[in-house]
């Protein structure tokens, strides 16, 4: 397995945690109140959640493409 597999498989889980604790922030209190008074939730949460769809989708294509050979 080479170095690009191992970084697609860590920021894959990374992804996976940083995404669930955002949507466990989503449900918590002060997310309830700022979803209620503003419409939106906290800028917290929000990085959360595009963090983790960020770095789950990196590290999806790392292992997609990982340890092929560049062509040229």
């Amino acid at each position: 397995m080479n170095n690009s597999r191992i970084l697609g498989v860590v920021l894959l889980v990374g992804g996976a945690i940083l995404f669930v604790m955002g949507m466990n922030a989503s449900d918590s209190v002060a997310d309830r109140f700022s979803k209620f008074f503003t419409g939106h939730f906290t800028d917290a949460t929000v990085w959360y959640m595009v963090g983790g769809g960020v770095s789950g989708i990196v590290g999806l294509s790392l292992l997609a493409s990982g340890g092929r050979a560049a062509v040229n």
